[in-house]
């Protein structure tokens, strides 16, 4: 868990918001930012973008429902959601975890994802859900 990225104390309500400002979130952050990652999934490595998750409870639209659009791939599971002003991605619910909405960290206010040090990548390309084990 991360609690201070640079000089930005992560604080246990934290805003979030898109590029254009349309898409404004409150996120509940009790533990700061919770395992840090990128994935290497089709759709992850183009959009680049540290993910880090909280509970389906930890985010609350606070402006802009109406500018969201969703985007869905492959087992229609994940649900990933865009600001369709600017279009940048704002946060997903997970396939791994459809009780947890991943976000992107690069959209909390006032925090560089790029001072977090030793950003794993997940591996998407093989997710857990594509294998066939039987």
């Amino acid at each position: 868990m991360i609690k201070k990225v640079g000089d930005t104390v992560i604080k246990p309500k934290h805003r979030a918001s898109c590029h254009c400002g349309a898409v404004v979130l409150e996120l509940d952050l009790p533990n700061g930012i919770v395992d840090p990652r990128h994935c290497d999934c089709s759709l992850c490595r183009r959009k680049g973008a540290v993910m880090a998750s909280v509970p389906l409870s930890g985010i609350k639209i606070v402006q802009g429902e109406n500018v969201l659009r969703l985007y869905q791939f492959n087992t229609l599971t994940a649900k990933h959601y865009f600001c369709s002003v600017c279009g940048i991605y704002t946060h997903h619910q997970r396939r791994s975890n459809p009780e947890q909405y991943g976000y992107n960290v690069g959209c909390l206010e006032g925090v560089n994802p790029f001072l977090i040090d030793n950003v794993p990548t997940n591996d998407g390309v093989n997710h857990p859900a594509d294998r066939n084990d039987s």
